[in-house]
């Protein structure tokens, strides 16, 4: 982990109710890049192997000089007050962590209160929701800040570190809240000319790498900008502090005059040596009874159609040997006509066994393909599955592809940008062809070198 911590991932999320597409209806398409941006923040946050998220809000009820926390055992939220009443969110409460924070905040002087029987406020359950229908499963910590100095909250997220580093369980780290509100005219909180020099700073510190910059920013701009998130990272910088940081803007927009954030600030990927108690990784052919019992795009439609219907992720099987070792996977789904309906995928193994790796994928690509909506229940007599079994890349050159054997990765030298196409594809019948589509799915430049690896991949379809 990084620097020997229990956080492994920590973030920044928007939390604005009209991305949820039961609130905002058909103005959700109008942060549908925020939307995005938040199921790529969930896939990282799985492939971190966060056992709980930590979330904390502006809109939880503030106190003047203590810190807050949504009471357990369990902790719900709806969006009744936005007209959606039936979108919902719940979670198990991590309860043995929040008293370990509890007491690591005592222990530095801050007083930790708790709120009692009250839903989760919106600053949470956006967040959460997002997480939720993205495939993230686990409990949750939320918190509200209060109306200490700056510094307060720094040392507070110190505290909540140290309270995460003594369970050791690993714990991800998210810090909600907004930027401006004063963007344009009509704007919630009025407009204000220089609003947008707040988010322009804000954002190009983080993609600086310069938490500092946020840290130290003028509280006149702060002031006038109307925003609502900078105690909140405050908080994620406290707890970050000294870790090895991996910061990256994954989205920003303002359409409706509030700058939307969503950020990474610190990951690891359970993956490799990381992942401790691992199963071996899977040999690059899988045994030939897999071809014959069809077990993985099985696997495949049982999680998808469970999980559209019941929002339930399923267990993994414990009785194949194949799916009990490790490999990376893709799952497609098409129509039966043969139209693509969604695509997801890993290059490297990020969970314990490729049963996990395929659930995972699965819902994502029934979710999160940014290409398509999400599937819905009315579809899914009408789809078929397919999933790709991933050898480990190699390093390769251009002479060494063969786009009906291989499947290859494209990353730009200077951008680091990364894009996948695999084997054998209708219509890619050169190398050529197959890196530049997937360097163009990359949005690398065609001037820009590129760095190329070759894999193999297995691939199982399901019979009709």
């Amino acid at each position: 982990m990084n620097g020997a911590s229990s956080i492994v991932f920590a973030g920044i999320a928007p939390h604005p109710p009209i991305m949820v597409p039961e609130v905002g209806r058909e103005a959700s398409a109008e942060v549908r890049g925020s939307i995005e941006a938040m199921a790529e923040l969930t896939a990282r946050v799985i492939a971190s192997g966060a056992e709980t998220v930590i979330l904390i809000s502006p809109h939880a009820p503030l106190e003047a000089k203590a810190f807050v926390a949504y009471e357990g055992p369990r902790v719900f939220g709806d969006f009744a007050n936005f007209r959606a009443p039936h979108a919902t969110v719940a979670a198990d409460l991590d309860d043995e962590l929040l008293a370990a924070i509890t007491q690591s905040a005592a222990a530095n002087g801050y007083e930790v209160r708790l709120i009692r029987n009250e839903n989760l406020d919106h600053g949470i359950a956006v967040p959460l929701y997002f997480l939720q229908r993205n495939g993230w499963q686990g409990r949750v910590i939320a918190l509200g800040y209060s109306f200490l100095p700056n510094e307060d909250h720094l040392s507070f997220g110190k505290a909540i570190r140290t309270a995460v580093d003594s369970l050791r369980r690993s714990v991800a780290f998210i810090a909600s809240g907004d930027l401006s509100h004063r963007l344009k005219l009509g704007a919630p909180a009025g407009y204000n000319k220089g609003a947008h020099l707040f988010d322009e700073e804000v954002v190009q510190a983080l993609q600086a790498g310069s938490p500092a910059r946020v840290i130290h920013i003028d509280p006149d701009l702060r002031h006038l900008a109307g925003e609502c998130g900078y105690r909140s990272m405050l908080v994620a910088f406290g707890v970050t502090q000294g870790l090895a940081p991996a910061i990256e803007v994954l989205h920003y927009e303002a359409p409706f005059g509030v700058g939307y954030v969503v950020a990474q600030l610190v990951k690891t990927n359970h993956t490799g040596s990381e992942n401790q108690g691992a199963a071996p990784l899977l040999a690059n052919k899988p045994t030939p009874d897999v071809a014959k019992t069809g077990e993985l795009p099985a696997l495949a439609r049982r999680t998808v159609e469970t999980f559209v219907k019941e929002h339930v992720v399923i267990n993994p099987p414990g009785d194949s040997e194949v799916l009990a070792q490790r490999a990376a996977c893709f799952v497609s789904i098409k129509t039966h006509n043969g139209d693509l309906r969604g695509c997801i995928g890993t290059t490297e193994p990020t969970r314990n066994t490729l049963a996990e790796e395929l659930i995972a994928n699965a819902i994502g690509a029934a979710t999160r393909d940014p290409r398509f909506p999400p599937i819905e229940k009315a579809e899914l007599k009408s789809l078929k599955y397919s999933v790709d079994v991933l050898s480990q890349p190699e390093l390769a050159n251009m002479q060494d592809l063969d786009p009906g054997k291989y499947g290859v990765i494209v990353e730009g030298k200077d951008s680091g940008r990364r894009g996948l196409l695999l084997p054998n594809l209708q219509g890619v019948n050169t190398a050529a062809k197959q890196v530049g589509i997937a360097a163009r799915k990359a949005g690398i430049p065609a001037t820009e070198k590129l760095i190329l690896w070759r894999f193999r991949a297995d691939r199982y379809r399901e019979e009709f």
